[in-house]
């Protein structure tokens, strides 16, 4: 896939998706409310009609093969940086799917150490630094701080002597 042939999808698709949030946020009041100020769809909706505009001048530029995007024939992505990416897109999606079985503080590990000893080739001792530092600082942030309870799976009777410290 080309340069040239990236920034025609990428500009169809967003146009897609502003007409699409144009059409819902035109469920709500998108002018101005009497005494109270702009409607609840307002901003949502201009924005997006600011962004349909931008795409519809992005798609006459390609069409015009004007500027050095519109007119590239340079490859927009090399096959190994495509591998990355979807090494990556994967690893999340089985981190996401493993979040009902081990809980995110089961998930969450297990992802950084792929990504960062075996993607990013770090030191073990900064992988494993990571990867007991970042969900010890989720825990106290979500769970104790903003009381906000994340799925633990498995692992939910390990955090049950931690409840009743902090709770």
């Amino acid at each position: 896939m080309t340069v040239r042939t990236a920034e025609l999808l990428m500009a169809i698709t967003m146009a897609a998706f502003s007409i699409y949030l144009m059409v819902k946020s035109y469920e709500l009041p998108i002018g101005w409310v009497q005494d109270e100020g702009p409607g609840g769809g307002a901003w949502p909706f201009w924005l997006s009609a600011i962004l349909l505009i931008s795409c519809l001048g992005i798609l006459v530029n390609w069409l015009r093969k004007h500027g050095p995007i519109a007119s590239s024939t340079k490859v927009y992505i090399e096959a190994h940086v495509l591998m990355e990416v979807l090494a990556v897109a994967i690893a999340l999606i089985v981190t996401v799917g493993l979040f009902s079985f081990i809980g995110i503080y089961g998930a969450l590990p297990l992802f950084l150490i792929f990504y960062l000893r075996f993607l990013g080739k770090h030191t073990w001792r900064l992988t494993a630094t990571l990867a007991v530092l970042i969900p010890v600082v989720i825990f106290y942030f979500f769970e104790i701080t903003l009381k906000i309870i994340l799925p633990k799976g498995l692992t939910e009777p390990l955090f049950i002597p931690l409840y009743k410290i902090f709770f």
